[in-house]
């Protein structure tokens, strides 16, 4: 399956880029403004609403609609992993899509301190783009479309963070 792969350098500390990745206040300041994104709901691992922190087993209930353009979009990610060993200066977890637009999309956000208390971000997105044979061709194009997303993801933790 094709992958989309971008890593950042984040002047900040592993324990803030952590906490600010691992709410959904980060999720909704990471979307760039013209996915005109909605969270409808989220789910802790325990069943309950709204958790502080978006744990392993957490579900979050979303929608886009792109540029204003078409229906909203729905879309169901489910975090599937999370590892956290701050004083070993590395953490990760992975959302997967379990509804939406893909037919498979599995992002894997990993994130290591050094010694000097900087952090890289990087994010991997393993996926399938819709419509089959027609997907297949254009799936060596599909990271041109995920680029211009990453980029403010990445532009916008060096923001709030640095």
């Amino acid at each position: 399956m094709p992958t989309y792969h971008r890593a950042t350098w984040v002047d900040a500390p592993l324990d803030e880029v952590w906490a600010f990745h691992s709410r959904i206040e980060g999720l909704t300041a990471l979307t760039p403004g013209v996915a005109n994104l909605e969270i409808e709901s989220v789910t802790g691992p325990d069943g309950e609403p709204d958790p502080e922190t978006l744990e392993e087993g957490a579900r979050i209930e979303m929608s886009l609609r792109p540029f204003d353009v078409g229906p909203r979009q729905s879309w169901t990610s489910v975090i599937t992993d999370r590892e956290a060993d701050l004083d070993g200066g590395r953490a990760s977890f992975r959302d997967v899509m379990e509804g939406g637009p893909f037919p498979e999309w599995e992002h894997t956000h990993r994130f290591f301190e050094t010694d000097a208390g900087e952090t890289l971000v990087d994010d991997r997105v393993v996926y399938r783009l819709p419509g089959g044979p027609l997907g297949r061709l254009a799936a060596p194009f599909g990271g041109l479309g995920f680029e211009p997303m990453f980029y403010h993801r990445h532009r916008t933790t060096k923001a709030r963070l640095e």
